[in-house]
């Protein structure tokens, strides 16, 4: 199956409405992707095939869960998953946090490319990160423990703001090694079309 196929087959498996023009851009930022790859390596994931379901699919994943005006994406890496949400909700705003120069300029190039204007690029680390306004919806994928990552992030979320992980299997030691320091998080079980593994998503509200 081509990507283009592929692509409407899991947008359409996800419950997702996405306009042609969309699909047609998101599959132009896996193209891109996979040419900057070669000399940059931005992702473990080689073959374009494999980018619909394990970078594009699993980033949309979350979209229905998704409906905070500003989102903040901590340790984007590639653009992910900032930039395929920013294309399917090109009425919310993202920022692209990351510390790692190279996959900055590509996400600077792609997001020229791909004409966003909802994205704004930050190259530092999310402690360093001083934003003149914070952020009511912050989103992580897979890019450290959750404590850990809440112990960086948390001064950057507004107040009842929320946290979305990102995650494979359930990380039942990640959750109880919060304690009693949050709420109790809400934990959703996604199920992303061509990918036989398992994701979770771990939204926890920030007081």
């Amino acid at each position: 199956m081509s990507l283009k196929p592929m692509l409407a087959q899991g947008v359409r498996e996800l419950g997702l409405e996405l306009a042609v023009e969309t699909q047609q851009k998101l599959l132009a930022f896996i193209d891109l992707l996979a040419k900057w790859n070669r000399a940059y390596n931005l992702t473990a994931v080689r073959h374009p095939e494999q980018m619909v379901a394990r970078h594009l699919l699993d980033s949309l994943s979350i979209l229905p869960y998704l409906d905070a005006p500003r989102v903040l994406d901590i340790g984007t890496g590639a653009g992910l998953p900032g930039i395929p949400l920013a294309l399917a909700r090109p009425d919310l705003r993202f920022t692209l946090l990351d510390s790692n120069s190279k996959k900055i300029r590509f996400i600077t190039q792609a997001v020229y490319q791909l004409g966003l204007h909802n994205i704004e690029v930050v190259h530092a680390r999310a402690e360093d990160f001083a934003p003149p306004e914070k952020f009511p919806a912050l989103v992580a994928r897979a890019v450290s423990a959750i404590p850990d990552m809440l112990a960086r992030s948390r001064h950057l979320a507004a107040p009842g703001g929320r946290f979305f992980a990102m995650k494979g299997v359930y990380p039942q030691a990640e959750i109880a090694a919060l304690g009693d320091r949050y709420p109790a998080p809400q934990v959703k079980t996604l199920k992303v079309p061509g990918l036989d593994a398992a994701r979770h998503l771990i939204i926890i509200t920030l007081n």
